[in-house]
């Protein structure tokens, strides 16, 4: 079986994913290095990286919208006299703190090389997962 059959996707997921540079994967695979730049080419895995870093940069904008529709849903209860539904004020309180955090870590991530790793960690969205939703 063919070297491309056996590391192409390997190699791919893990310079979109895992953000590793062409010289990580190449020795993590034990390939050339020109021959992951060729499949990086021919794969056009710079554009598929783009888009799974902006898909990831969004998620302080998720929660954010998340956060201020728990919002006008208490100020809707509380102008109509109704008593805020605790739960959902119980989960805005544990978000708030995270849209911050989320957001430099995002800002942050942004700056970086485009060779080191970005975008949410899997610890921050399993910590939003847990303490947050209750996953």
């Amino acid at each position: 079986m063919a070297k491309k059959q056996l590391y192409f996707e390997e190699a791919e997921r893990l310079f979109v994913i895992e953000q590793c540079t062409i010289a990580g994967i190449a020795e993590k695979l034990n390939l050339a290095e020109r021959t992951v730049r060729l499949w990086k080419d021919e794969g056009k895995w710079d554009d598929k990286r783009v888009a799974y870093l902006k898909s990831k940069q969004a998620f302080h904008e998720e929660l954010y919208d998340f956060c201020r529709l728990l919002m006008l849903n208490a100020k809707d209860n509380m102008a109509n006299k109704l008593k805020p539904d605790q739960s959902q004020m119980y989960t805005l309180g544990k978000l708030l703190p995270y849209i911050t955090k989320v957001k430099d870590y995002e800002d942050a991530a942004a700056k970086q090389e485009p060779t080191e790793k970005v975008g949410l960690t899997a610890d921050i969205i399993k910590e939003i997962e847990s303490q947050v939703l209750g996953l």
